[in-house]
């Protein structure tokens, strides 16, 4: 692509060198530049890739964008300067691909939980209409069929847009994308244009990286207010910081709820661990998800198809045929007669929420046992929150590895077992470092009837210590304890 439509998606601060010049791929990471490529010189936290211009041009970059001009320039080389290269990435890539979003309709999921099923709910629903579709998704990529596996939930802004772009290529009229507080933050969604958009809603999460609840709480919003004229906005009217996402949106504004007046509204009439019932906008439908997070994240995907023109009769009949994403509440029984749930549930929230579906279904006097642990060098001020909430709605906890990273696992266990204080409570826990042993030892304490939550890694099949992922799913050692 020539240089000068690359450079019409940014406003240079300087331009040294023609801009008539052939560019052939584009990259933030100097060790994967090519001849005729375009080097974007980002000044991260942790390394500023202005020093990496010299590298990038021995592998034959033909323009360097960058914040500061080098002291001396190649003639042969074109410089551009802007204010904020960080920023100068996403619509830059956007460029360079295609301009993608131009081509297709794009739908961003934003929140702390449920992200992962709305999207690839919305992403099965609108296959089965008969469109070709793509996600951008924390458990895998795909355009319509091709699975394209992912390390992030959004994509740097070079391998989103050359997604994006392939989406577009295609045939894909929509994608659907999990939106990271991260991804907004670091500007990794800039240049996209966003059909619509999709408020979850929000918990204590990420505080690692983004330091407070305010900042965490104001990187989703930011994502709102991108959202341009003529975009939709459906979010979560239950959630106290619903109607705060979309209040400086230019987006059309739609309200979801499962407790007051909204533009969608739902009420359970049955649940069981097989499925529920649901009055839904007025219309009965059955669906196979359990739990009052699953009626909001359904109310969500229906206000979404909705808003993309999808007759509510069509929209209703296809939920009625949608099943649990992978780590999602996913139940598993043994022939005795105990039921195992896998969840990703990594929040305090999502703990709460999981565990008080599975109370309001248990008959006593059987009993829920719960196996939880907590990521390394993540935030640890959620660690004893989680086992907070894990005792409060538990009859038996097993406090265990999640992915230690590299921290200690005794240690992450350590910090949660700090938050059980009472003597009650503490009867009630024990602790074992090797996760695989800890699902074990569940299966076995359990009595036909009972039910065992496995929360923290849902769809992973890996587990990572001190940098490294060995293989692990708890899928699998639930049906190997079960005898499946």
């Amino acid at each position: 692509m020539i240089l000068s439509d690359v450079l019409s998606a940014i406003t240079p601060i300087k331009v040294a060198g023609s801009t008539d010049i052939d560019i052939t791929d584009i990259q933030i990471d100097s060790r994967k530049v090519s001849t005729g490529a375009m080097f974007v010189a980002v000044a991260g936290t942790q390394v500023d890739g202005h020093t990496f211009i010299p590298k990038a041009l021995e592998h034959g970059a033909k323009s360097i964008v960058c914040q500061v001009l080098p002291a001396e320039l190649q003639p042969d080389v074109t410089y551009i300067q802007v204010a904020d290269s960080e920023a100068a990435v996403g619509p830059l890539a956007h460029a360079f691909f295609g301009r993608p979003t131009g081509k297709l309709d794009l739908i961003g999921v934003t929140g702390t939980n449920g992200k992962t099923t709305i999207a690839t709910l919305l992403y099965k629903l609108f296959r089965r209409f008969g469109y070709k579709c793509g996600l951008v998704s924390t458990v895998c990529n795909f355009i319509d069929d091709e699975a394209i596996p992912t390390d992030h939930t959004t994509p740097d802004p070079i391998t989103l847009n050359r997604l994006l772009g392939r989406m577009a290529d295609e045939g894909c009229r929509f994608a659907f994308m999990e939106v990271s507080s991260h991804s907004v933050a670091q500007h990794r969604i800039g240049g996209l244009n966003f059909r619509g958009g999709i408020f979850t809603n929000l918990t204590r999460d990420h505080l690692d990286y983004h330091k407070t609840f305010e900042a965490y709480r104001d990187a989703k919003k930011a994502f709102f207010d991108l959202l341009p004229k003529g975009a939709f906005a459906v979010t979560n009217a239950d959630d106290k910081n619903g109607l705060f996402m979309t209040q400086n949106t230019r987006a059309e504004v739609k309200t979801y709820s499962l407790r007051g007046v909204a533009d969608f509204h739902a009420r359970i009439l049955e649940e069981s661990f097989e499925g529920m019932t649901l009055d839904f906008c007025g219309r009965e439908v059955c669906v196979q998800f359990i739990g009052r997070f699953n009626v909001a994240n359904l109310l969500a995907v229906y206000g979404a198809a909705i808003c993309l023109g999808k007759p509510a009769e069509d929209v209703l009949i296809g939920l009625s045929t949608l099943k649990p994403v992978n780590g999602r509440f996913e139940t598993i029984r043994s022939r005795e007669g105990v039921t195992a749930i896998v969840d990703y549930a990594h929040t305090p929230d999502a703990l709460d929420n999981v565990l008080a579906t599975i109370n309001e279904i248990l008959k006593k006097p059987n009993q829920c046992i719960t196996v939880c642990g907590a990521g390394g060098n993540r935030d640890k001020g959620k660690r004893p929150l989680m086992a907070q909430s894990a005792v409060r709605a538990s009859d038996r906890v097993i406090i265990t590895s999640d992915n230690p990273r590299f921290e200690e696992p005794q240690a992450i266990i350590d910090d949660m077992l700090a938050g059980v204080m009472s003597a009650e409570d503490k009867r009630k826990v024990i602790s074992i470092v090797d996760r695989r042993e800890a699902i074990r030892t569940a299966c076995m304490m359990a009595q036909p009837g009972d039910v065992i939550l496995i929360a923290g890694k849902g769809h992973e099949d890996y587990q990572e210590v001190q940098g490294v992922k060995h293989h692990f799913d708890d899928h699998e050692v639930v049906r190997e304890a079960f005898g499946l």
